[in-house]
């Protein structure tokens, strides 16, 4: 847990090692360390306590033969079917095999390590009555980096993707251990662990509730976050490249308008550009820029509001209890209080909202790259290369990103609003949160793509403009680009100079090079 929410948006998830679980809500750095960085995960003393009460009361409600759901009733629709106690194990064995039935490719290593983390903190809430032991492998196969073999489609926000995830745990399904996908069984063995047996309410603990949306969702949101970001820092070198007047950053200007990013924004680019020979050489040569460069500050700033509304949004899921039924503590005893916290529209639409927010700056970032290789615009060479013609220099890589951005188009439509009728109508309003959470991973690694573009065409825009010197910032973001990223003579193979600065983007990179020189910037 970090110490408080400040540092939620500062750390570097590469550098966190440990996450502890128990002590209160961990930040989305953590848990995105764990999820892609393989951070160690470990439980609390208080953690473990809360598991174990919880355990007893499910064990005493279920000796006292009080009906509940899922525990000595059949699910969804089977509700009206009361299960005899000594079937109640069979019962949780039944219902992770039969809800094993996603299909497709199946999902990324952090993905899936992000739903086993999400598994953790959910019943780590001391609200599900699953045994500590359960957890305790789930943790193993984090720790030791078993990673389940998961399809990745046809969930409306629950269920099928958790139930492959469970099916390991049992000893059964599939997983990648050592670079080798294997039996389940086989899984743990080579790693030193056993499988399970499930207890009552243990498989539909494991299978239930938000833990696959949110966990990808939260994945989706850090990505957006720091695209978010990267975008100011793209920004600001497009707009020294293109020869932007300050005169849109004036604080003055933004302090008549009441949005705290806004003015962020425009603080971030004068602080960026603070000893910009090239922005002071031409502060005074025109009234004003295009919208994609006076508009930085608004555009910028109306997605990072968004941004931040998700981040509440979705940091409170992530550290809830999904489960149903939930097990309540009373005084020496305990109630099951039957609703419906799996439902999962609180991330699906804000996963939505995320789409709409990265599709704003990726369509402002496509235009600034436009305008670069345009030498209609730009006053600079024709996609900027010095011999045009025969050379077609940055010509495509407008079209990938403008292809990126038709991507974005249609992957922002919203899918909150759908919704089909699953369980024999049971179930007569479905979120359809897992598709907005799963659109909303692409999207983030679609803007990121476009963003690597608009930095590496924006790098090239400055070498043109020499002798004319950029801010010691954006120096030192060129200085990086450049160590495996050439000067654009002729044309040649720019696919892994792309794939090269996406990767500084993903990993924070960028980020850390602009704050060693300007400090820290605003979100």
């Amino acid at each position: 847990m970090l110490e408080n929410s400040q540092d939620r948006l500062k750390i570097n998830p590469k550098y966190i090692k440990k996450v502890y679980l128990g002590e209160g809500d961990i930040a989305i750095e953590e848990f995105v360390a764990v999820a892609r960085y393989e951070a160690e995960v470990c439980f609390s003393q208080s953690y473990e306590e809360r598991v174990k009460k919880s355990r007893q009361l499910v064990e005493k409600i279920l000796e006292e033969n009080r009906l509940i759901y899922g525990v000595n009733t059949g699910f969804g629709d089977n509700v009206k079917h009361v299960i005899s106690p000594k079937d109640a194990d069979l019962l949780q064995k039944n219902i992770v095999r039969s809800h094993a039935c996603s299909v497709g490719e199946p999902l990324g290593k952090e993905l899936v390590r992000a739903i086993q983390l999400m598994a953790l903190l959910d019943a780590g809430s001391g609200y599900s009555g699953i045994s500590l032991e359960i957890l305790e492998l789930i943790r193993e196969l984090l720790n030791r980096k078993i990673t389940p073999y998961v399809p990745g489609e046809g969930s409306v926000g629950y269920l099928a993707i958790e139930s492959h995830l469970a099916l390991v745990l049992l000893g059964e399904g599939q997983a990648w251990f050592q670079g080798e996908l294997l039996p389940g069984a086989i899984a743990l063995q080579k790693a030193g662990l056993s499988p399970i047996s499930l207890k009552c309410k243990e498989g539909l603990s494991i299978i239930n509730g938000t833990k696959s949306i949110t966990g990808i969702g939260i994945m989706a949101l850090y990505d957006g976050i720091n695209a978010a970001k990267v975008i100011d820092v793209a920004g600001a070198l497009t707009f020294e490249a293109l020869k932007g007047t300050l005169k849109a950053f004036d604080p003055r200007l933004h302090s008549v308008k009441r949005h705290t990013e806004q003015q962020g924004t425009a603080r971030n680019m004068l602080r960026i550009l603070q000893d910009s020979e090239i922005a002071q050489k031409f502060k005074e040569e025109k009234v004003q820029d295009c919208v994609s460069l006076r508009g930085i500050p608004q555009i910028h700033g109306a997605a990072k509001r968004m941004l931040k509304d998700a981040l509440i949004n979705l940091t409170n899921e992530m550290n809830s209890c999904s489960d149903n039924p939930i097990i309540y503590p009373l005084d020496g005893d305990g109630i099951a209080l039957m609703g419906v916290n799996p439902e999962g529209s609180y991330v699906g639409i804000y996963c939505d909202s995320i789409c709409i927010a990265m599709g704003v700056l990726a369509k402002l970032s496509e235009r600034r790259i436009d305008r670069l290789t345009n030498s209609h615009f730009s006053g600079l060479p024709p996609f900027l290369v010095k011999n045009p013609g025969l050379n077609n220099g940055y010509m495509i890589a407008q079209y990938t990103a403008a292809g990126l951005v038709g991507d974005i188009k249609v992957l922002s439509h919203p899918s909150s609003v759908d919704s089909i009728t699953t369980s024999a109508n049971q179930e007569d309003f479905v979120s359809m949160a897992y598709f907005a959470a799963r659109k909303a991973y692409q999207v983030a690694k679609k803007l990121q793509y476009i963003l690597a573009i608009e930095l590496m065409v924006a790098v090239q825009g400055l070498d043109l403009l020499k002798p004319l010197r950029p801010s010691s910032a954006s120096q030192a973001v060129y200085n990086l680009i450049r160590e495996k990223v050439p000067v654009l003579e002729d044309d040649g193979y720019i696919y892994p100079d792309i794939e090269y600065i996406f990767q500084l983007i993903r990993k924070g990179s960028i980020i850390d090079a602009i704050e060693e020189v300007a400090g820290e910037m605003e979100f």
